[in-house]
């Protein structure tokens, strides 16, 4: 890995995002400016829509910069004037934009100031979406962008063909994680506390609670698992628009005293460790933290084949993997981890493993400096 050849003063980072609430590209972004303190580049950080948000607020303890600019509705000049004064007034060196909109006013306010920029395309709606100004406007903003990264392949390939960017220019960095640990005295209490008995297996997810989830096909395969196995439970951390409609689900497929709504977990590793499998039915996703965090704690998965999925997991070998939206099949794949201990133990070594060598925190870091120090060499 290269160096910076000018590193007095340090170059410095500016990242772009929405806000720095509790979400995906907020903990990349937080992973990635810790994890690179000492690596001759220095970080601060801007939040676009007015709201600095709790992990913004615990890096502003841990003596990070968090700016805050509010964007107003429509298409805002006042943002660019306002990201282009902070821009010089920081001395930044390197304008990292995080999701398209945040990118678009990042790489226009970073004209003339001698910035380079970075853009991290973090995630895609659902369903992804041609829009007539996208293919006239973004030719042009990659062409004036030295660096493009997607957290996967699938990402990459949307950036492609939704956004119109030339393929060859997107690299693929994945997210990576800090890897949790288990304190088994307090999974103990928490299964005290949540009314789970020792001897249950449980299934669980760690997500927000919104349609693009899917958590309507978790119930409905988790109702289908309890008639071989009655002694199953469902632990559901996290909340969202959904919860009311997917409570009402659960009473109406007599799950109510099977199903553990949690509501939002700042710090769900011990909810995680107290799992024996853990379900991701997205329709959509890129690289999913939680399903990082559960196989940094060896624990066995069953996913939907959609977006990054397919590339974290390998199915039978570091985890299970079913069609999206099909209920019978992600059921199935359920009954086979609980019903087969050998194929459990098997792919929770393996997922373990893979999270160990393609997942780490460590890992991501070393990818972005080093796009980094190419651009300030």
């Amino acid at each position: 890995m290269g160096s910076p050849k000018n590193t007095s003063p340090q170059p410095k980072v500016l990242h772009v995002t929405f806000n720095m609430g509790i979400g995906g590209t907020e903990q990349v972004i937080r992973q990635l400016v810790l994890g690179s303190r000492g690596q001759e580049v220095e970080h601060e950080i801007v939040c676009i829509d007015g709201q600095v948000g709790a992990i913004g607020e615990q890096m502003r303890e841990d003596g990070i910069p968090v700016h805050r600019i509010s964007r107003a509705p429509g298409f805002d000049w006042k943002l660019i004037r306002g990201l282009r004064n902070l821009i010089r007034a920081q001395d930044v060196s390197i304008v990292h934009c995080h999701q398209y909109t945040p990118f678009l006013y990042g790489r226009l306010a970073a004209l003339r100031t001698g910035a380079k920029v970075v853009f991290t395309e973090h995630g895609r709606f659902y369903p992804d979406r041609y829009r007539c100004k996208a293919a006239l406007i973004n030719p042009l903003l990659a062409l004036l962008t030295p660096a493009i990264v997607a957290i996967s392949g699938a990402t990459r390939d949307a950036l492609a063909k939704y956004e119109f960017m030339p393929k060859s220019k997107i690299q693929v960095i994945y997210n990576g994680i800090q890897p949790l640990k288990a304190n088994p005295a307090r999974i103990s209490e928490l299964r005290s506390e949540l009314g789970i008995p020792e001897d249950s297996f449980v299934y669980g997810t760690v997500s927000r609670l919104d349609p693009v989830k899917n958590q309507t096909m978790m119930l409905q395969s988790f109702a289908r698992c309890l008639k071989d196995y009655p002694e199953s439970y469902l632990l559901m951390v996290g909340d969202g628009p959904e919860r009311q409609a997917l409570e009402a689900l659960a009473a109406s497929l007599g799950l109510s005293e099977k199903v553990c709504f949690t509501g939002f977990i700042n710090e769900p590793a011990q909810h995680l460790a107290l799992m024996d499998a853990f379900l991701l039915s997205s329709h959509t996703e890129g690289t999913s933290m939680t399903l990082l965090e559960a196989m940094s704690l060896g624990l066995p998965a069953v996913v939907t084949a959609v977006g990054g999925n397919v590339e974290v997991v390998e199915h039978e070998l570091s985890g299970l993997i079913a069609p999206d939206s099909d209920t019978a099949a992600f059921a199935k794949e359920m009954v086979r981890l609980q019903q087969q201990t050998t194929l459990r133990e098997k792919i929770s070594e393996a997922a373990r493993d893979r999270f160990q060598s393609r997942f780490s925190a460590e890992a991501m870091v070393k990818s972005y400096l080093r796009i980094y120090y190419q651009l300030l060499s």
